[in-house]
């Protein structure tokens, strides 16, 4: 009698869940990368986190003391937080070329509110 190797499976789907993870990862990394240098060179105690998150129209966050409200006693302060959302970002992509433009988009959108640009603004500059 044959042995039915049970969960064979399970396996590809974690390499494929990994791979694609890794290759989020990388584009977010190349959304950092490909900001103007005087931007990546002023931005300062915030980090970048990548999530699943819900499925929605929140594709990204911003949560700190943005750069334009800093004051000569701001100090020793936790990082602010951009945090990427994975699946809706992924959700609303229909190939590789509208991933990576909905990742670079939305990691700018967020690293414009480190600098204290809000929503209003950035679509007044027709940035959305």
């Amino acid at each position: 009698m044959a042995r039915k190797k049970i969960g064979s499976g399970w396996r590809s789907t974690v390499d494929e869940r990994l791979g694609s993870r890794k290759r989020f990862e990388q584009l977010v990394a190349d959304a950092l990368d490909a900001l103007p240098e005087q931007i990546r060179a002023r931005m300062e105690n915030v980090e970048v986190i990548i999530e699943d998150g819900p499925l929605g129209s929140t594709l990204g966050l911003y949560t700190g003391i943005p750069q334009t409200e800093r004051d000569a006693g701001y100090a020793g302060v936790l990082p602010d937080l951009i945090t990427i959302y994975r699946a809706p970002i992924e959700a609303k992509a229909s190939n590789a070329e509208e991933l990576a433009e909905e990742i670079r988009r939305t990691v700018w959108h967020e690293v414009a509110h480190h600098f204290g640009i809000s929503d209003d603004r950035l679509d007044e500059l027709d940035r959305y």
